[in-house]
């Protein structure tokens, strides 16, 4: 195996904010060309490479596996709120995920299982080299504490789209480590909570300015607490939402300008992948998270669009509709028009980004980032885990809060949820979530981990004991000689 990376090649600087000013490589890191790139036997060295290798992991995140189209086939268009949006005969592909029809050998589960391997080489190469390098102390497990962030959401990743999969946590030495069998979820689950609980103890609760979007300790005591929503640990999921909820964090006051790049990293952002357009460096303006999902013709592509099921579940007069959706003929906020001519009768409107900010030669909406974890999904899994043990009180505390931000100052709709019977209450946290997280990518699985796969999906072909997950790709397979084994009914 050839011993050279091209991190430095790709990112030089030290905060956060300088990541957003690096190149775009394609990255195979464990068998790359040496050629204009900084051997390995000569990085790793100093506190300068750690800063490299950590940023690294951070600007891979935004990469095209990890947030278009792969990442949106694997985690949206399954789901009852998603269409595949543009024209009938454009990427076709994406049908195959609405129509749960998809085999194993489409090419975006393959890209959807690399992305999140990607992330997780990069966060293994930190993890086994920067405890060598002489460094500041604390800053060094800050740099440990921010790769085990990452890993354990790239591993969160991969077992809810394909249950068991390899549990990678090293580079691979030599070529007897490369082929390894799959873990069963309940090792990849502990893992995850084993990185997010060290992180947690170490990653700092915020950052300065330079820093803004690093992972932080709200961000490592939230995502555990989704990935213990996902095991049904209750107490567990009611004590980290607490915690998270006395970090300081709170609901932006407006639902639709929350979504706007100038209001990236607020105080309702819990965790976001940054994303920027810089002027002068196209390569680094590399996400297509917004441009893939932008208005068909006017500001993107127009896939992942909003359905008509999702249209029609929000309450009457609920803002958070007209926040989420752009509809065809409509005005935004912004004074786009959008157009009665495009392909599609909605698209998604937290993606969107003003035409006037549109740079002739950059990716449309390359600027926006992508909310991963905001406070409005605390509150509903501090909900959901108190009515589940019982505290109806403190449940219905956390959804109103969520409720109230939505209706403003408009008492006569959203009215508060007064209900204490444990399953009208669940009903209601259900609901909740489907309307406020709409089009976040978070529907799909989240009606699976509530065990209703067939009640909301079935119409669309979904089957009990086969489609809670993705099939393995067939590619991973084959290069396994058959270690790895293909999910049941694929």
């Amino acid at each position: 195996m050839k011993k050279h990376i091209n991190i430095q090649s790709c990112f030089t600087a030290a905060a956060l904010s300088a990541i957003l000013l690096t190149a775009s490589c394609k990255k195979d890191f464990l068998n790359v060309a040496p050629q204009a790139q900084q051997p390995a036997t000569e990085f790793w060295k100093t506190s300068a490479d750690a800063t490299k290798g950590v940023n690294a992991i951070y600007a891979q995140l935004r990469s095209w596996d990890n947030v278009a189209f792969n990442a949106l086939c694997i985690e949206s268009t399954g789901s009852d709120e998603a269409d595949k949006g543009s024209t009938p005969t454009d990427a076709t592909f994406f049908n195959l995920y609405d129509t749960f029809t998809v085999t194993s050998t489409q090419g975006a589960l393959q890209g959807f299982w690399t992305g999140q391997y990607q992330n997780i080489n990069l966060c293994n190469q930190v993890l086994d080299n920067i405890p060598n390098i002489t460094m500041d102390a604390t800053l060094k497990s800050r740099y440990l504490a921010e790769a085990k962030f990452v890993r354990a959401y790239s591993y969160f990743r991969l077992v809810r789209a394909y249950g068991n999969v390899p549990l990678r946590l090293h580079v691979p030495k030599d070529a007897s480590e490369y082929n390894v069998p799959q873990s069963d979820k309940t090792a990849v689950y502990a893992q995850i909570e084993k990185d997010l609980t060290e992180a947690a103890a170490t990653l700092p609760t915020s950052y300065g300015a330079t820093d803004l979007g690093r992972a932080t300790k709200g961000a490592a005591l939230g995502m555990l607490a989704k990935v213990s929503m996902y095991e049904k640990k209750w107490t567990e999921v009611l004590a980290l939402t607490n915690q998270v909820m006395g970090l300081g964090y709170d609901l932006f006051p407006d639902f639709e300008k929350g979504f706007r790049t100038q209001n990236e990293n607020n105080i309702e952002s819990v965790f976001e992948i940054q994303a920027e357009l810089l002027v002068g460096n196209a390569d680094a303006s590399n996400s297509q998270f917004s441009q893939v999902q932008g208005i068909a013709g006017l500001m993107g592509w127009g896939f992942n669009t909003p359905s008509a099921v999702l249209a029609a579940a929000f309450e009457t007069g609920d803002p958070r509709r007209d926040a989420t959706i752009l509809f065809k003929g409509e005005t935004t906020p912004q004074g786009d028009l959008v157009p009665t001519t495009v392909p599609n009768d909605r698209y998604n409107q937290k993606s969107y980004v003003p035409v006037s900010m549109r740079v002739s030669g950059y990716n449309e909406g390359a600027q926006q980032n992508i909310r991963v974890l905001r406070f409005s999904d605390v509150l509903l899994m501090n909900a959901e885990a108190a009515n589940e043990l019982g505290n109806s009180a403190q449940a219905l505390t956390s959804l109103n809060r969520v409720r109230k931000r939505a209706r403003g100052t408009n008492t006569t709709i959203l009215a508060d949820v007064t209900t204490t019977d444990k399953a009208a209450l669940r009903t209601a946290i259900y609901k909740e979530r489907q309307v406020e997280l709409a089009m976040e990518s978070d529907r799909y699985f989240d009606v699976i981990r509530q065990g209703r796969g067939v009640e909301v999906f079935g119409v669309k072909g979904w089957k009990a004991n086969k489609n809670e997950v993705w099939p393995i790709p067939s590619t991973e397979i084959d290069q396994s000689g058959g270690l790895l084994v293909q999910n049941p009914g694929y």
